[in-house]
Protein backbone atom coordinates (compact mmCIF):
# COMPACT_ATOMS: atom_id res chain seq x y z
CA UNK A 1 0.00 0.00 0.00
CA UNK A 2 1.26 3.40 -1.11
CA UNK A 3 -1.18 6.09 0.57
CA UNK A 4 -3.43 5.48 3.59
CA UNK A 5 -5.77 8.70 3.85
CA UNK A 6 -6.93 9.10 7.29
CA UNK A 7 -10.06 10.97 8.64
CA UNK A 8 -11.13 11.56 12.07
CA UNK A 9 -14.73 12.82 12.34
CA UNK A 10 -17.60 13.38 14.25
CA UNK A 11 -20.98 14.13 13.69
CA UNK A 12 -21.08 15.49 10.59
CA UNK A 13 -22.28 12.42 8.21
CA UNK A 14 -23.41 14.87 5.58
CA UNK A 15 -20.57 16.76 4.58
CA UNK A 16 -18.74 13.65 5.24
CA UNK A 17 -20.55 12.27 2.11
CA UNK A 18 -19.10 14.88 0.36
CA UNK A 19 -15.84 14.65 1.29
CA UNK A 20 -16.10 11.01 0.35
CA UNK A 21 -17.53 11.82 -3.36
CA UNK A 22 -14.60 13.75 -3.81
CA UNK A 23 -11.72 11.28 -2.25
CA UNK A 24 -13.30 8.80 -5.05
CA UNK A 25 -12.34 11.33 -8.04
CA UNK A 26 -8.83 10.91 -6.76
CA UNK A 27 -6.70 9.38 -9.69
CA UNK A 28 -3.52 7.51 -8.53
CA UNK A 29 -1.58 4.56 -9.92
CA UNK A 30 -0.03 3.47 -6.69
CA UNK A 31 -2.64 1.45 -4.23
CA UNK A 32 -4.33 3.30 -1.61
CA UNK A 33 -6.99 3.31 0.89
CA UNK A 34 -9.11 5.56 3.05
CA UNK A 35 -9.82 4.88 6.68
CA UNK A 36 -12.72 7.20 8.40
CA UNK A 37 -12.42 6.99 12.52
CA UNK A 38 -15.68 7.55 14.18
CA UNK A 39 -14.63 9.38 17.28
CA UNK A 40 -18.61 8.80 18.63
CA UNK A 41 -21.06 10.23 16.12
CA UNK A 42 -24.15 10.37 17.19
CA UNK A 43 -25.33 10.25 13.68
CA UNK A 44 -25.28 8.00 10.62
CA UNK A 45 -21.69 8.16 9.96
CA UNK A 46 -20.98 4.58 9.97
CA UNK A 47 -23.81 4.27 7.40
CA UNK A 48 -22.31 6.88 5.66
CA UNK A 49 -19.29 4.62 4.87
CA UNK A 50 -21.09 1.64 5.05
CA UNK A 51 -23.34 3.28 1.60
CA UNK A 52 -20.01 4.60 0.15
CA UNK A 53 -17.81 1.39 0.36
CA UNK A 54 -19.43 -0.71 -2.60
CA UNK A 55 -18.81 1.89 -5.32
CA UNK A 56 -15.18 3.13 -3.71
CA UNK A 57 -12.59 2.79 -6.15
CA UNK A 58 -10.68 1.51 -3.21
CA UNK A 59 -10.78 -0.12 0.54
CA UNK A 60 -12.73 1.82 2.70
CA UNK A 61 -12.49 1.40 6.27
CA UNK A 62 -14.18 2.09 9.11
CA UNK A 63 -13.05 2.70 12.50
CA UNK A 64 -14.65 3.41 16.04
CA UNK A 65 -12.60 5.56 18.48
CA UNK A 66 -14.16 5.32 21.41
CA UNK A 67 -11.46 8.05 23.19
CA UNK A 68 -12.66 11.56 22.57
CA UNK A 69 -10.60 13.64 20.48
CA UNK A 70 -9.51 14.42 17.19
CA UNK A 71 -5.95 13.06 18.68
CA UNK A 72 -6.95 9.97 19.58
CA UNK A 73 -8.68 8.98 15.99
CA UNK A 74 -6.09 9.86 13.55
CA UNK A 75 -3.65 8.07 16.04
CA UNK A 76 -6.62 5.06 15.93
CA UNK A 77 -6.16 5.60 12.18
CA UNK A 78 -2.41 5.29 11.48
CA UNK A 79 -2.16 2.04 14.08
CA UNK A 80 -4.63 0.94 11.40
CA UNK A 81 -3.27 2.21 8.02
CA UNK A 82 -1.09 0.17 5.85
CA UNK A 83 0.34 2.99 2.97
CA UNK A 84 3.84 3.78 3.26
CA UNK A 85 2.44 7.57 3.15
CA UNK A 86 -0.06 8.56 5.81
CA UNK A 87 -2.18 11.74 4.54
CA UNK A 88 -4.28 13.35 7.25
CA UNK A 89 -7.29 15.19 6.39
CA UNK A 90 -10.85 16.42 7.54
CA UNK A 91 -14.28 15.53 7.04
CA UNK A 92 -15.31 18.64 5.12
CA UNK A 93 -12.60 18.84 2.24
CA UNK A 94 -12.93 18.66 -1.51
CA UNK A 95 -9.43 17.56 -2.81
CA UNK A 96 -7.76 17.78 -6.38
CA UNK A 97 -7.69 14.38 -8.68
CA UNK A 98 -3.86 14.58 -8.80
CA UNK A 99 -3.33 15.21 -5.06
CA UNK A 100 -1.76 12.29 -3.74
CA UNK A 101 0.71 12.17 -6.52
CA UNK A 102 1.71 15.56 -5.84
CA UNK A 103 2.04 14.74 -2.32
CA UNK A 104 4.62 12.11 -3.49
CA UNK A 105 6.59 14.31 -5.55
CA UNK A 106 6.49 17.05 -3.16
CA UNK A 107 8.38 14.30 -0.25
CA UNK A 108 10.73 12.75 -2.76
CA UNK A 109 11.68 15.96 -4.52
CA UNK A 110 12.23 17.87 -1.25
CA UNK A 111 13.83 14.93 0.42
CA UNK A 112 12.01 15.43 3.66
CA UNK A 113 9.55 13.20 6.57
CA UNK A 114 6.31 14.99 6.08
CA UNK A 115 4.65 17.91 3.97
CA UNK A 116 1.75 20.31 4.52
CA UNK A 117 -0.38 22.09 1.91
CA UNK A 118 -2.33 24.82 0.93
CA UNK A 119 -5.53 25.16 2.34
CA UNK A 120 -8.09 27.48 0.07
CA UNK A 121 -12.08 28.15 1.40
CA UNK A 122 -15.24 27.30 -0.24
CA UNK A 123 -17.06 29.89 1.59
CA UNK A 124 -20.56 28.59 2.79
CA UNK A 125 -21.37 32.75 3.19
CA UNK A 126 -19.26 35.97 1.93
CA UNK A 127 -16.79 36.29 4.38
CA UNK A 128 -17.06 39.07 6.76
CA UNK A 129 -15.31 42.91 6.67
CA UNK A 130 -12.84 42.10 9.98
CA UNK A 131 -11.70 38.83 8.34
CA UNK A 132 -8.19 39.47 6.25
CA UNK A 133 -8.29 38.56 2.83
CA UNK A 134 -4.93 38.13 2.86
CA UNK A 135 -4.06 35.31 5.73
CA UNK A 136 -3.31 36.50 8.86
CA UNK A 137 -3.58 35.61 12.36
CA UNK A 138 -7.71 35.01 11.81
CA UNK A 139 -7.07 32.84 9.26
CA UNK A 140 -6.01 29.61 11.79
CA UNK A 141 -9.93 29.74 13.14
CA UNK A 142 -11.31 28.21 9.87
CA UNK A 143 -7.73 26.40 8.73
CA UNK A 144 -6.82 28.49 5.74
CA UNK A 145 -2.73 28.31 4.83
CA UNK A 146 -1.34 30.07 2.01
CA UNK A 147 2.39 30.66 2.19
CA UNK A 148 3.29 31.29 -1.70
CA UNK A 149 3.83 29.69 -4.29
CA UNK A 150 7.58 28.51 -3.05
CA UNK A 151 8.31 25.35 -0.67
CA UNK A 152 9.70 26.37 2.80
CA UNK A 153 10.92 24.59 5.45
CA UNK A 154 8.76 24.12 8.71
CA UNK A 155 10.50 25.84 11.67
CA UNK A 156 8.98 28.94 12.00
CA UNK A 157 5.39 27.86 10.41
CA UNK A 158 3.45 25.13 10.90
CA UNK A 159 1.28 23.07 8.58
CA UNK A 160 -2.67 22.51 8.82
CA UNK A 161 -3.73 19.01 9.93
CA UNK A 162 -6.34 18.94 7.07
CA UNK A 163 -3.61 19.03 4.37
CA UNK A 164 -0.60 16.94 5.57
CA UNK A 165 1.10 13.69 4.66
CA UNK A 166 4.02 11.91 6.32
CA UNK A 167 6.45 8.90 5.87
CA UNK A 168 5.34 5.89 8.33
CA UNK A 169 8.35 6.10 9.84
CA UNK A 170 8.15 9.46 11.05
CA UNK A 171 5.50 8.88 13.47
CA UNK A 172 7.63 5.38 14.91
CA UNK A 173 10.53 8.32 15.15
CA UNK A 174 8.38 11.08 17.10
CA UNK A 175 5.04 9.45 18.34
CA UNK A 176 1.20 10.04 17.60
CA UNK A 177 -0.41 13.28 18.80
CA UNK A 178 -1.05 14.16 21.77
CA UNK A 179 -4.24 13.44 22.81
CA UNK A 180 -4.59 16.11 26.18
CA UNK A 181 -4.74 18.51 23.27
CA UNK A 182 -6.84 18.24 20.07
CA UNK A 183 -10.32 19.02 19.22
CA UNK A 184 -12.77 17.22 21.57
CA UNK A 185 -16.61 17.61 21.78
CA UNK A 186 -17.77 20.72 23.82
CA UNK A 187 -15.03 22.34 23.36
CA UNK A 188 -12.52 23.97 20.98
CA UNK A 189 -9.15 22.46 21.94
CA UNK A 190 -6.35 22.28 19.55
CA UNK A 191 -2.51 22.55 19.00
CA UNK A 192 -1.67 19.15 18.10
CA UNK A 193 0.13 19.31 15.18
CA UNK A 194 1.36 22.44 16.24
CA UNK A 195 3.01 20.35 19.52
CA UNK A 196 4.05 17.04 17.23
CA UNK A 197 6.09 19.21 14.84
CA UNK A 198 7.70 20.84 17.59
CA UNK A 199 8.93 17.62 18.88
CA UNK A 200 9.50 16.26 15.28
CA UNK A 201 11.73 19.24 14.86
CA UNK A 202 13.34 18.43 18.11
CA UNK A 203 13.57 15.03 16.53
CA UNK A 204 15.94 15.99 13.32
CA UNK A 205 13.10 15.63 11.12
CA UNK A 206 12.38 17.50 8.35
CA UNK A 207 8.79 19.05 6.99
CA UNK A 208 8.29 21.41 4.10
CA UNK A 209 5.25 23.38 2.83
CA UNK A 210 4.32 22.48 -0.65
CA UNK A 211 2.32 24.94 -2.18
CA UNK A 212 0.51 22.38 -5.28
CA UNK A 213 -0.53 19.77 -2.83
CA UNK A 214 -3.99 21.92 -2.17
CA UNK A 215 -7.14 20.66 -0.47
CA UNK A 216 -10.23 23.43 -0.83
CA UNK A 217 -12.14 23.62 3.13
CA UNK A 218 -15.80 24.07 3.54
CA UNK A 219 -16.05 26.97 5.97
CA UNK A 220 -19.98 27.08 7.09
CA UNK A 221 -21.46 30.52 7.63
CA UNK A 222 -21.55 29.41 11.43
CA UNK A 223 -17.77 29.67 11.59
CA UNK A 224 -18.07 33.28 11.07
CA UNK A 225 -19.20 35.10 13.99
CA UNK A 226 -17.20 36.88 16.12
CA UNK A 227 -18.56 34.98 18.92
CA UNK A 228 -17.34 31.91 17.10
CA UNK A 229 -13.76 33.66 17.00
CA UNK A 230 -13.29 34.87 20.02
CA UNK A 231 -14.27 31.48 21.69
CA UNK A 232 -11.59 29.88 19.49
CA UNK A 233 -8.96 31.94 20.90
CA UNK A 234 -9.92 31.57 24.14
CA UNK A 235 -9.83 27.73 23.50
CA UNK A 236 -6.18 28.24 22.34
CA UNK A 237 -4.96 29.85 25.14
CA UNK A 238 -6.33 27.07 27.17
CA UNK A 239 -4.54 24.70 24.44
CA UNK A 240 -0.84 26.55 24.54
CA UNK A 241 -1.20 27.18 28.76
CA UNK A 242 -1.73 23.20 28.68
CA UNK A 243 1.68 22.90 26.82
CA UNK A 244 3.24 25.11 28.78
CA UNK A 245 2.45 23.40 31.30
CA UNK A 246 3.74 20.08 29.84
CA UNK A 247 6.50 21.25 28.04
CA UNK A 248 7.35 24.55 29.06
CA UNK A 249 6.97 25.85 25.32
CA UNK A 250 6.70 29.37 24.55
CA UNK A 251 2.38 30.09 24.93
CA UNK A 252 2.75 32.94 22.11
CA UNK A 253 5.29 30.81 19.42
CA UNK A 254 5.92 26.67 21.02
CA UNK A 255 7.77 25.67 17.37
CA UNK A 256 10.34 28.74 18.33
CA UNK A 257 10.46 27.78 21.97
CA UNK A 258 14.01 29.11 23.42
CA UNK A 259 13.58 30.54 26.58
CA UNK A 260 13.70 28.36 30.07
CA UNK A 261 10.88 29.94 31.76
CA UNK A 262 11.09 28.49 34.52
CA UNK A 263 13.52 31.47 35.53
CA UNK A 264 11.53 34.39 34.13
CA UNK A 265 9.30 36.42 36.19
CA UNK A 266 5.79 35.00 37.06
CA UNK A 267 2.21 36.45 37.95
CA UNK A 268 -0.35 34.01 38.72
CA UNK A 269 1.60 31.65 37.15
CA UNK A 270 1.59 33.16 34.06
CA UNK A 271 4.74 35.29 32.65
CA UNK A 272 5.02 38.65 34.19
CA UNK A 273 5.70 40.24 29.74
CA UNK A 274 2.82 38.75 28.48
CA UNK A 275 0.65 41.11 30.87
CA UNK A 276 2.68 43.98 29.85
CA UNK A 277 1.63 42.61 25.99
CA UNK A 278 -1.87 42.64 27.15
CA UNK A 279 -2.08 46.34 28.51
CA UNK A 280 -0.59 47.60 25.12
CA UNK A 281 -2.88 45.11 23.07
CA UNK A 282 -5.50 46.47 24.56
CA UNK A 283 -4.42 49.71 23.45
CA UNK A 284 -3.91 48.91 20.16
CA UNK A 285 -7.27 47.80 20.08
CA UNK A 286 -9.10 50.66 21.33
CA UNK A 287 -6.81 52.84 18.54
CA UNK A 288 -7.60 50.52 15.55
CA UNK A 289 -11.00 50.87 16.51
CA UNK A 290 -11.05 54.61 16.58
CA UNK A 291 -9.13 54.61 13.16
CA UNK A 292 -12.00 52.94 12.27
CA UNK A 293 -9.86 49.57 11.34
CA UNK A 294 -11.93 46.82 11.50
CA UNK A 295 -9.49 43.70 10.81
CA UNK A 296 -7.19 45.05 13.13
CA UNK A 297 -9.27 45.96 16.09
CA UNK A 298 -10.78 42.65 16.03
CA UNK A 299 -7.06 40.75 15.61
CA UNK A 300 -6.01 42.28 18.88
CA UNK A 301 -9.21 41.85 20.68
CA UNK A 302 -8.95 37.80 19.82
CA UNK A 303 -5.52 38.00 21.43
CA UNK A 304 -6.95 38.90 24.05
CA UNK A 305 -9.08 36.01 24.43
CA UNK A 306 -6.11 33.88 23.89
CA UNK A 307 -5.07 35.85 26.77
CA UNK A 308 -8.26 34.98 29.07
CA UNK A 309 -7.94 31.64 28.19
CA UNK A 310 -4.35 31.04 29.48
CA UNK A 311 -5.46 32.65 32.75
CA UNK A 312 -7.92 30.02 32.75
CA UNK A 313 -5.62 27.05 32.23
CA UNK A 314 -2.73 28.47 34.55
CA UNK A 315 -5.03 28.32 37.49
CA UNK A 316 -6.63 25.06 36.91
CA UNK A 317 -2.37 23.75 36.50
CA UNK A 318 -1.93 25.50 39.95
CA UNK A 319 0.51 27.74 38.30
CA UNK A 320 2.58 25.22 38.15
CA UNK A 321 6.23 26.48 37.01
CA UNK A 322 6.85 24.17 33.46
CA UNK A 323 9.78 22.49 32.57
CA UNK A 324 12.48 23.51 30.07
CA UNK A 325 11.35 23.76 26.74
CA UNK A 326 11.51 20.26 24.31
CA UNK A 327 14.35 22.39 22.03
CA UNK A 328 16.54 22.75 25.29
CA UNK A 329 16.51 19.16 26.40
CA UNK A 330 17.50 17.49 22.59
CA UNK A 331 20.56 20.31 22.57
CA UNK A 332 21.55 19.38 25.89
CA UNK A 333 21.27 15.42 24.67
CA UNK A 334 23.37 16.65 21.46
Amino acid sequence: MKFSIVIATYNRADELRRTLDSLAALRCDAPWETIVVDNNSPDDTRAVVESARPGFPVPLVYAFEREQGRSAALNAGIALAGGEIIVTTDDDVRVEPDWLMRIERGLDALACDYVGGSVFPLWGAPPPRWLSTRGGPLWAVIALQDFGPTPIQFDRRIPLGVNMAFRRDAFARVGGFNTRVGRKAGTLLGQEVREWCVRAHAAGLRGFYVPDVVVRHVIPSERLSKSYYRRWFFWRGVSRAMLYAEAGLDMEKPEQSTIDFSRVPHLLGVPRYLFRTAARTLRDAVVARWRRDPVTAFEHETWLCFFAGILVQRWKDGWRTPPAPLAMHARSAA
